[in-house]
């Protein structure tokens, strides 16, 4: 029986993992796998060697702060993957936890094959890490096809596979009358899947809505969240009194009241191209402590956080970073938009019109799923 390992390092890692691991289960069911994962690989039947919540940092703060676990976490998951024996370790996103497992293992085991999925955005900072991949990675997955030149430069076997964010996802219809309060509209809120942004944005968001509940009767909130994430913030949502709020969890769900949104609040990450996707029209917001925001001033070589704004080179997507991230500048952005509706409209064209340009021809998750394939 063919064995793999699969290492995801954060709840939207997981999560892709499963759209691909779920194809390969379909077409070679006679494989082994064991993991660092979370719920959605977990649901497939797959075991991992610690919760995920144990290595899920954000900021080159908290990773200092956290440095010795991290590291502990790297060789008690370098210890099972060798002790694991598999055909193929797949890695997924992450790269600061994830790559250095796979440098690690390759090292140690250079039969064992390594696919990343993910490709680390080298286009924003640190290009020149591409050069140490070589020696460690033996096919990259990647979401973009932007992205190819960077590896094929270094002669790194790579394939264009998609977003899977991007992929047509038909589900069954649910009944979604007891979330939905009858003559209100829905603005979907997107507080990031990692508890360390979500609570700094929680907050923020609160002021937003009891603004927006000050001129308005007519909205519901409804906050998107992870397994992960969801009881902080219905833990918030009560200590707070918002009465007009909800907490959804589940993926369907979420799909089908993203759908019926006439607007969305996102923090800056992948979830911005399902909002895209969904033709919703929305904001980016984001914020992170000082020290973390300098660092990354300093390294990153695009003007922009989101990655459809980055494609065009012009904001499409309003980001609201930093000191604009606040209360009153997304009340003032969500305002203006739904007085607006015809900048609504032209901003889900726009986004359209890049989607077209970056999405793949076949579903990715099949296409990710297929090279692992071939490689066992």
């Amino acid at each position: 029986m063919k064995k793999i390992f699969i290492v995801t390092g954060e709840p939207s890692g997981d999560k892709l993992a499963s759209t691909v691991i779920s194809k390969l289960k379909q077409s070679n069911p006679h494989v082994e796998y064991l993991s660092v994962g979370g719920t959605h690989l977990n649901s497939l039947g797959i075991k991992s060697i610690f919760d995920l919540k144990e290595i899920t940092y954000m900021g080159f703060t908290s990773v200092l702060l956290n440095i010795f676990k991290i590291k502990n976490k790297i060789n008690k998951t370098v210890e099972e993957i060798i002790k694991f024996n598999p055909d193929i370790l797949f890695t997924v996103d992450s790269p600061d936890f994830t790559l250095r497992v796979a440098e690690r293992v390759k090292k140690i085991n250079k039969n064992i094959k390594t696919i990343h999925y993910v490709a680390p955005q080298v286009w924003i900072w640190r290009e020149g890490r591409v050069k140490k991949f070589k020696k460690f990675v033996d096919h990259m997955l990647l979401l973009f096809n932007f992205e190819k030149k960077y590896f094929d430069k270094e002669n790194i076997q790579n394939t264009f596979v998609g977003h899977p964010l991007l992929e047509p996802n038909i589900k069954s219809k649910i009944d979604l009358s007891s979330l939905i309060t009858k003559n209100k509209k829905i603005i979907s809120i997107y507080a990031g899947s990692r508890n360390s942004e979500t609570n700094v944005l929680l907050p923020i968001l609160e002021d937003f809505i009891k603004m927006m509940n000050k001129k308005f009767n007519n909205y519901i909130f409804i906050f998107h969240a992870t397994n992960e994430n969801k009881n902080l913030i219905i833990d918030f949502i009560k200590d707070n009194n918002i009465d007009n709020s909800q907490v959804i969890s589940d993926d369907n769900i979420k799909s089908q009241i993203l759908s019926i949104s006439v607007f969305a609040v996102a923090k800056s990450g992948t979830v911005s191209l399902e909002i895209c996707n969904a033709s919703i029209a929305s904001i980016i917001i984001y914020k992170i402590n000082m020290i973390n925001y300098f660092i990354m001033k300093l390294l990153v070589k695009v003007n922009f956080a989101n990655i459809i704004n980055i494609i065009n080179n012009k904001e499409i997507i309003p980001e609201l970073l930093q000191g604009e991230c606040n209360a009153k500048e997304i009340y003032n952005s969500v305002v203006y938009f739904l007085k607006n509706p015809k900048f609504m409209q032209k901003q889900i064209e726009q986004c359209r019109l890049t989607l077209k340009e970056i999405k793949s021809k076949d579903t990715s998750s099949e296409n990710a799923a297929k090279v692992i394939i071939n490689y066992l």
